[in-house]
């Protein structure tokens, strides 16, 4: 079956640069395999390697009129028309995101993750050493980002804190993604500054939790052992038909994203699991309001 042009589908004129450049990457790769040419001799054909193929069809890297251009013509795309509805979304696909700015703090692995979490219409995180990135308050943040980042000075600690506050403003505006939290009760009783910090953490959650489209569950230690003993995830789902869930995997100086269909499935099972095993939202607001009154 021909692929379909990506500016044909549902939803796509108002889609986003990230998800733009995933659906334009994922169309290359469905024309390239339907014209039964390989992604040596695809790379040959823009003067690049293999890889850098992967990468467009992946989304991760931005694109080249020429190298559309090229590409169109191997994978046998003659018709006028249809090049246009390709090339036309190279602008899109190639917007600056907001934080481009501080581009210099981020490693591309990271980027990554901040462009698909900006365009996500759902983000299902599970986390075990911290209060998730976009449920953090400034001074709990700072203390956090100074824990990684010691050697760094006070200025980039404190750009790097306003990036972190820039990213939570989706959560309060138009259209802003559903967030489901599950936090390990570790998170929460192991202190990222001062009882003060700890305080104004504990009523910024409970204020975030006030959002309509914000869930909070804690994953009690009385829970023993659960079912994501293998470390913290996130799932990122995004509106757009054509796009996969993807599951997020941060390491130390690196992250592995993961779209296959089985490895997905594995993780929202995961996910499905300690959901059930952690306190109920409800219970999870009484319990910020003891560590409230204690702190």
């Amino acid at each position: 079956m021909t692929p379909v042009p990506p500016n044909s589908g549902r939803g796509q004129a108002n889609a986003g640069p990230t998800v733009t450049r995933i659906v334009l990457g994922t169309q290359l790769r469905r024309l390239r395999e339907a014209a039964g040419i390989t992604p040596q001799a695809a790379g040959t054909a823009i003067r690049a390697s293999h890889a850098k193929i992967s990468r467009l069809e992946l989304g991760r890297v931005g694109f080249k009129e020429r190298d559309i251009e090229d590409l169109l013509t191997l994978y046998g795309v003659t018709d006028e028309q249809e090049r246009a509805g390709y090339l036309g979304l190279i602008e899109r696909a190639n917007a600056r995101g907001w934080w481009q700015q501080d581009g210099d703090l981020l490693p591309g692995w990271f980027e990554m993750y901040l462009r698909l979490e900006q365009e996500a219409s759902f983000i299902r995180t599970f986390q075990v050493q911290f209060v998730p990135g976009l449920l953090q308050c400034e001074e709990y943040a700072r203390n956090v980002i100074r824990a990684g980042h010691g050697t760094e000075s006070a200025y980039e600690v404190d750009r790097r804190v306003q990036l972190r506050m820039a990213r939570q403003k989706m959560l309060t505006e138009p259209g802003a993604p559903q967030m489901w939290a599950v936090v390990d009760e570790a998170a929460l009783s192991r202190p990222f500054g001062s009882p003060h910090v700890m305080r104004a953490q504990f009523e910024h959650l409970l204020e975030m939790t006030a959002l309509p489209n914000v869930t909070l569950q804690v994953l009690p230690f009385r829970v023993g052992s659960h079912a994501a003993a293998g470390g913290p995830f996130t799932i990122l789902r995004f509106a757009e038909p054509d796009l996969p869930d993807i599951v997020y995997l941060e390491q130390l100086n690196s992250a592995v994203y993961l779209d296959k269909r089985s490895d997905i499935e594995d993780y929202l099972g995961v996910m499905e699991q300690v959901s059930v095993q952690a306190d109920t939202p409800v219970r999870t607001k009484a319990y910020l309001r003891t560590l409230l009154a204690k702190a």
